[in-house]
């Protein structure tokens, strides 16, 4: 079946980096636009970024210039690089894909806190 986890949050102080990954199986990873959200709580969920299968990128303006989303299709994982972390960028990290139906991992929390 279809998997998709996360890994690679954590605690990180303002002006930070981390590096998150997905890890995917269970279908042919390197034919689907794969994409990051973020989810505060008590908000919606929003796309962070995405890259297509042959690696066109698109980000949120948020993060534009910050974080950088990237993919491995022999490892079927992709990345998301994110640098000069904010506060505001503390949120659950989920990755997805989708078909007719929506793909998400069970996230990886990244804080941002001094």
């Amino acid at each position: 079946q279809v998997q998709l986890v996360e890994s690679g949050g954590g605690l990180v102080q303002p002006g930070g980096s981390l590096l998150l990954s997905c890890v995917t199986s269970g279908f042919t990873f390197s034919n689907y636009v794969m994409r990051w959200y973020r989810q505060a709580p008590g908000k919606e969920r929003d796309l962070v970024a995405s890259i297509s299968n042959i690696g066109n990128t698109d980000y949120a303006d948020s993060v534009k210039g910050r974080f950088a989303i990237s993919r491995d299709n022999a490892k079927s994982t992709a990345y998301l690089q994110m640098n000069s972390l904010k506060p505001e960028d503390t949120a659950r990290y989920y990755c997805n894909f989708h078909t007719s139906s929506n793909y998400w991992g069970q996230g990886t929390q990244v804080t941002v806190s001094s």
